[in-house]
């Protein structure tokens, strides 16, 4: 891996309210696994498809080798109108060529989480969610899934299996 772009979404990232404690944890990681790899944390986006969207558009003709969003794969507001809204996976599911999916729902932390992995030309791309433990988790599992040149699929579902291991037993599922 030689190139990587790590792109925090949310309003709560960019307003300043909550601070971005998931790039520099997912930097480090990238960093171990690969020391020459050159890693790029641009500018939080807002939860908003379609500003996801063209962040994306603008990236893709550098061909890096990854692309992580970070955050905005909850979507509570699609199930009740007090829950924030978010994005990534919807405009992942716009952007990619290709890509596998997995659902989780819990009664901790996320009440829905959907967690993307695609290719769009020769970039893979991928979504981790917010909370902390369940980024560097996620991630975590990403890179060994990853590493082992795992499918598309095989990589998502060990990201999923991630994040759901963070939840308490009996807290989710995974669909």
């Amino acid at each position: 891996m030689k190139t990587a772009y790590l792109l925090p979404t949310g309003n709560e990232i960019q307003n300043g309210i909550v601070l971005d404690l998931d790039t520099p944890e997912l930097m480090i990681q990238l960093i171990r696994r690969f020391p020459q790899v050159q890693v790029t944390r641009l500018c939080p986006l807002l939860d908003d498809e379609e500003i996801i969207l063209r962040q994306l558009e603008k990236l893709t003709p550098m061909q890096p080798d990854l692309i992580v969003l970070i955050g905005g794969s909850g979507g509570g507001h699609r199930f009740s109108k007090t829950l924030s809204r978010d994005f990534t996976h919807s405009a992942l599911e716009r952007f990619l060529d290709e890509h596998a999916s997995r659902e989780i729902y819990g009664k901790n932390g996320h009440l829905w989480c959907k967690l993307l992995c695609g290719k769009k030309g020769v970039t893979l791309v991928i979504n981790v969610p917010g909370p902390f433990v369940e980024a560097k988790a996620a991630f975590s599992a990403f890179l060994e899934s990853w590493s082992k040149g795992d499918s598309l699929e095989m990589i998502n579902s060990a990201m999923a299996q991630a994040v759901f291991a963070q939840y308490p037993a009996g807290a989710a599922q995974t669909v």
